[in-house]
């Protein structure tokens, strides 16, 4: 794609090009500043160009919290140190156990895991 001049002699960059300079600068990790030295792009160009992309792109919407339905179980009494405390049973049919106050953490990890897969 050509980059133009207009009759003030500034540089107009089509918009696609554009796009896709945006989309490098994002991939980068640079700072604008550092972005715009490395591309020889003045810094209130790349500002003003990320301002409007930002202002249009559409924005990724939070995820929908998702309930699960806790019941307690009046089953067996705890009996000694081994007893176990936390039965959880998801959706699915998959089964945790927490036997101790030790796993709490593997579980969490565990769970957030999962909810990532989803």
């Amino acid at each position: 794609m050509p980059v133009t001049a207009d009759s003030k002699g500034r540089v107009r960059v089509p918009k696609p090009q554009r796009e896709l300079i945006l989309a490098e600068f994002e991939r980068s990790g640079a700072s604008a500043a550092q972005f715009a030295q490395r591309t020889g792009l003045k810094y209130s160009t790349l500002a003003g160009w990320l301002q409007r992309y930002r202002r249009t792109k559409p924005r990724r919407r939070a995820r929908a919290v998702r309930l699960l339905e806790a019941t307690v179980d009046a089953g067996e009494p705890c009996r000694g140190k081994n007893a176990l405390a936390l039965v959880l049973v998801l959706p699915g049919g998959a089964r945790l156990e927490i036997g101790s106050h030790q796993q709490i953490n593997l579980a969490a990890a565990l769970l957030r895991a999962l909810a990532q897969s989803c």
